[in-house]
């Protein structure tokens, strides 16, 4: 068991999409717990995650590193539901690229990144409309909202979702993060966001500091 634990690990660091999603389903065989499976899995890349914010590793190797533990968390999600484990959380947020943008490298590796956190992380994926953001609150409970807008053209709808929890009276009860290419500090303060960073590592930061209030 120790050495398919070591082989998903690998898998992670080598950017193996194929073979992280191989390791995770024959681990599940082999009878390990999935929550064991999911700690190995954060540790892998919150350890590509160190590396990459110490100026060891460079972007392409934390969006591989992303990517491969992407195709691995349905696998041991589903088996932890079926199992009824719950792992400790530091807090839920919801995210996705906002509607109107498809982009999702950026927004992919928040979500390991905050996955290997702490964070219960639900991913609503590209192209999500305003209010489906808004309806995800009382959905997942969520703490937080996460918007990610990689052009100029879409990013207008990081102030519709804001506007849509003002209108709807819920603002004050969610923390609102916002990011991607085509978003600076000064937009997300016009806006009325909580919280930017242009990095994925420093978005993990700012959500622990939006959940400490």
């Amino acid at each position: 068991m120790a050495d398919m634990m070591k082989k998903l690990k690998q898998a992670i660091t080598n950017y193996d999409v194929e073979g992280t999603a191989s390791c995770a389903e024959q681990a599940l065989i082999e009878g390990l717990a999935p929550i064991d499976i999911l700690k190995v899995m954060t540790e892998a890349i919150r350890e590509v995650g160190d590396s990459f914010g110490k100026g060891e590793l460079w972007l392409p190797d934390l969006v591989g590193a992303a990517s491969a533990m992407q195709a691995a968390m349905p696998i041991v999600e589903e088996e932890l539901s079926k199992s009824g484990v719950k792992r400790e959380s530091l807090g839920k947020v919801v995210i996705g690229t906002v509607f109107g943008d498809i982009h999702n490298i950026g927004k992919d590796m928040v979500v390991a990144l905050l996955t290997a956190g702490g964070f219960e992380v639900h991913d609503l994926g590209i192209n999500v409309p305003a209010d489906e953001f808004v309806n995800a609150i009382d959905k997942y409970e969520a703490d937080v909202i996460a918007m990610s807008a990689l052009l100029t053209t879409t990013a207008s709808e990081q102030r519709k979702v804001i506007q849509m929890l003002k209108d709807k009276g819920i603002r004050d009860r969610i923390r609102v993060m916002v990011g991607g290419g085509a978003i600076t500090a000064d937009f997300a303060r016009e806006i009325g966001a909580d919280g930017y960073d242009p990095t994925a590592p420093g978005a993990v930061e700012l959500a622990r500091q939006l959940i400490r209030g």
